[in-house]
Formats: C-alpha cells, structure tokens, sequence
C-alpha cells in the first residue's frame, strides 16, 4: 500500500450524496460507509470514486439484503470494524481491530481506548463519522478522511459541510503512533471541539421551540404553503421544512415525540 493512502469515511447518507461529499471523497483509495444508506444507487456512485466497503444499516431493507451487517477490513497495518449501531456490538468481534467505525446516531463521535476488561496493548479508536446526508434539525453534516502511512501512522481530519454547500471547516482530530505493539492512538490538538456543532445559523433552535412545533404543525393541517408557515413563524425555512416532514412520515407523533426526534 502506498504511503500517504486515504480513505473516506461516511455514514447515514439517507439516500443523499451531496456533490462536497464526492469533492471531499476525491483522491481516496477507498470508502467505507457506516450504514443507513437507503439506496443502492449511493454505492454505485460512491464506487466510480473509489472501491467501498460497507455495511447494512438499519433503514437499508429488502434491497440491500446483500450487505452485511458486520465487516472487517485491513488497510496494511492497520485493521477496521464495522458495524451501525455500536449497541450491537460483541467482544468477540473486536479481536485485532485498530479502528471500530459505527454510525446510526448521526453524531460525530470519536475517543480512544477499549471496553472495559479488555487486555492487551496499544488502543483502539472508536469513530462515528455522523451524517453527511439529510441533515437533522441543528445536528452538523459530517465525515471524516483518514490518511495511513505505510509504517501504519496514521492522521484523521473531521470535514463538516454546509447545508447551503461547501466545506465550512477541516480539522485533525487524532493520530495513531507505531511506537508501541499495536499502536496508540491519541486525540489531537481539535479534539475537545470535535464534538462541536458547525456554525451555520439558519439552522439553530429558538428558544422558544417548543410553543413554535404546535404552531407549525396547526398551520401544516390548515394547508398552509411551508414558505408561508416559515415566515409565520420566524423559522428558518428548512427547520419549517424537517418539522412537517416529521410530522408526516411519524403517523400519531406527539408533540413529545417531535421534540424528542428533535434532540429537546
């Protein structure tokens, strides 16, 4: 494998590849995507930029019967698992893997170490890319790109992106070093922030959210125009958008239930 090889990492695409995804996704040797992806379409696309690796969510049904719903793969030192939903992990499925990659919750998430009573040296770095699909009320649209060298050192960057388009930031977030048996990963200088929502107003809650949800979900039934119910309420147009989608496709949702779904 040569030295400076990339790979893309993703999940819960929903059906959506955004054009700064493949941009993004340029240049690397391979692709592994986390789950959730609703289309086959997705895979072929993502397949002309390079060979993917990935594993069946929980939203992928009949047509993705095909797709595991675990995976290991080896980039030359260095060793994957993959799985959805984290929850489901074994113990047994650990053995030897470097890097655990996940999604499902649509949170980039990463920290280093093992579960507990586990044995052994070195570490492991557990990685949820996030969504870089539909985005999810306030939640970032994120990914992650890691770059492995041939002595098995390896760099990880957080991208997060725009809903309007374009790359708002690019940050390394963790390093694996070969100076001990099986690597040690650590987090890097930009790790307290790699939980960290991307600054992009238009999408940022109200304070006053919960009296505004009802408002919106009256003026939906009444037939209101989305563009006219947003203006009525001050939101923004696309968080007027994703309430009524919610509302719509969860049949018999409560208030309670919106809120929840929307991280309140």
């Amino acid at each position: 494998m040569p030295a400076g090889y990339r790979i893309g990492i993703l999940s819960d695409t929903h059906g959506l590849l955004r054009m700064d995804v493949t941009e993004a996704l340029k240049g690397c040797g391979a692709i592994l995507h986390g789950g959730d992806i609703n289309r086959q379409e997705i895979l072929d696309q993502l397949e002309q930029i390079a060979p993917v690796y990935a594993v069946r969510g929980n939203n992928d049904k009949e047509w993705a019967e095909h797709i595991p719903e675990t995976l290991t793969v080896s980039f030359g030192r260095v060793t994957f698992f993959m799985i959805h939903n984290r929850k489901m992990i074994a113990r047994e499925d650990l053995d030897g893997a470097d890097v655990v990659i996940y999604g499902h919750s649509h949170r980039y998430e990463e920290r280093c170490g093992k579960l507990c009573g586990e044995s052994g040296t070195g570490s492991r770095l557990w990685l949820n890319p996030g969504s870089c699909g539909p985005r999810r009320f306030a939640q970032p649209i994120t990914m992650a790109v890691m770059e492995i060298e041939e002595n098995g050192s390896c760099r990880v960057e957080r991208i997060d992106l725009s809903h309007k388009g374009g790359i708002l930031r690019r940050r390394a977030t963790a390093c694996r070093s070969t100076s001990a048996a099986g690597g040690v990963w650590t987090a890097g200088d930009e790790a307290s922030a790699a939980s960290e929502e991307a600054e992009d107003d238009a999408m940022k809650l109200p304070a006053n959210i919960q009296d505004l949800v009802p408002l919106v979900i009256k003026e939906m039934k009444r037939g209101r125009p989305v563009a006219e119910i947003a203006k009525k309420t001050g939101l923004s147009y696309e968080l007027t958008e994703q309430i009524c989608r919610l509302y719509v496709t969860h049949p018999g949702v409560d208030l309670d239930g919106i809120l929840r779904r929307m991280g309140i």
